[in-house]
This record gives structure tokens, sequence and C-alpha cells, in this order.
């Protein structure tokens, strides 16, 4: 699984960051990262729970 976040569309509200710290971070201009290049298989469900939980749908899967 792979994931990113748009930048022009996180808020930085901070949900993806709480649900899976081992993700997500927030960046210099205080924006959600996604720290993991391929989601490890144990971290899926909560990335998903993440993705699922961003109140602008910024975290998208990556092509």
């Amino acid at each position: 699984m792979k994931l990113k976040v748009e930048k022009e569309t996180c808020i930085g509200c901070g949900m993806c960051t709480g649900i899976c710290p081992s993700c997500f971070a927030f960046d210099d201009d205080s924006k959600a990262e996604v720290t993991c290049p391929e989601i490890p298989a144990d971290l899926e469900e909560s990335a998903e729970e993440a993705k699922n939980s961003c109140p602008v749908q910024a975290i998208v899967d990556a092509e």
C-alpha cells in the first residue's frame, strides 16, 4: 500500500498523525506527509483509518 498527502488540500488538522504516527508526520509547513514509502502490512489498517478520517480527503492512494 502506498499513500500520499495532497499538500494543497491538507489543512494540518493532525487526524492522520494522531491515528497513525508511524506513517504520518508534519513537515516544515505544518502539512502532513507520509513517512513510509510503502506502508508496512502491520500498519495498513491504521493508515487506512487515517486516510478515511481526513476531514478534507487529502490522503490519497499513490500511483
